[in-house]
């Protein structure tokens, strides 16, 4: 790696969680990538001169962080999608990051996705 990369991660390593999410966020927006799109996993076969590519298929949706002004409207959004009472709800909010739901399709895990990054909460696709 440059000097200068090296620096740049030095300055990232002393962020908290909050500036961080706010750095992808604007890495997102500014580069216009998206983290989402489906990754190509390699599976080895029992021939090691052959290798399959794979489009990975299920998606496991990762909320990371929530800003505290904007955490009873994730709540609401949470009871919906995981049918969660409230105090459970509360305790799966202030336990973050956690997993909200798992083995989802690709369009599925977008739409979660999007209702939770819309309520201002951090969320990734895995």
């Amino acid at each position: 790696m440059s000097v200068k990369t090296l620096e740049i991660l030095e300055q990232i390593k002393s962020l908290n969680l909050n500036e961080t999410a706010q750095l992808v966020k604007q890495i997102k927006a500014t580069f216009n990538v998206d983290i989402s799109t489906p990754k190509l996993i390699q599976i080895e076969r029992r021939d090691e001169d052959e290798v399959q590519l794979q489009v990975q298929t299920e998606f496991d949706v990762l909320l990371v962080s929530v800003p505290p002004e904007k955490k009873i409207t994730l709540l609401k959004v949470i009871r919906t999608v995981t049918g969660l009472g409230l105090k459970e709800a509360k305790d799966f909010v202030d336990s973050l990051p956690k997993v909200v739901q798992t083995g989802l399709n690709q369009e599925t895990a977008q739409v979660l996705r999007q209702q939770l990054e819309e309520t201002g909460a951090v969320v990734s696709l895995q």
